[in-house]
């Protein structure tokens, strides 16, 4: 077993894994944190997407190891900043989401591209999201649901995220 440090939705965390545990299954199965969907397992689908040191990163493929010192956010984290509401109520708006399994992993990608400043006209958020499916075919309501919040988070979200 190796001790693993990671700040987890601004929470210091200590755990011990081992080597092969992936970052999904320390936050899933250690710290409870079931946001991030466990879906392909081979970092194709983003249902694990979380944000680390403010970069969206594959959960399912990062050795939980690989996050020791770093800081993680999940979905679970984001719904705590008031900054990102106006991304969850628009999500809701435009019914950007179906089955819901998706979205948590949609909302932190979302949040990543917001963080980084991307261009958010729409081909740059289809591109931010390419590593983010759908299997309910709400990427349209997607791409409107980011747009429109763009309009609303002019000031930019908390950038203590991440």
């Amino acid at each position: 077993m190796i001790e693993v440090a990671i700040n987890v939705n601004m929470r210091m965390c200590t755990i011990q894994v081992e080597p092969t545990t992936t970052l999904l299954d320390a936050l899933r199965d250690q710290l409870r944190l079931t946001g991030a969907k466990r879906g392909c397992e081979t970092g194709s689908c983003g249902a694990c997407t979380v944000l680390v040191d403010g970069r969206t990163a594959n959960a399912c493929l990062m050795p939980a190891v690989a996050a020791d010192g770093s800081r993680v956010t999940t979905i679970e984290g984001i719904a705590q900043y008031e900054a990102f509401r106006p991304l969850r109520i628009a999500f809701m708006d435009h019914d950007a989401f179906q089955c819901g399994y998706c979205t948590p992993g949609q909302i932190v990608s979302a949040v990543g591209l917001l963080l980084d400043g991307t261009p958010l006209a729409d081909d740059a958020i289809r591109q931010g999201l390419s590593g983010n499916l759908c299997r309910c075919g709400a990427y349209a309501n997607i791409v409107a649901a980011i747009r429109t919040t763009l309009a609303v988070v002019q000031g930019g979200p908390n950038r203590a995220i991440g």
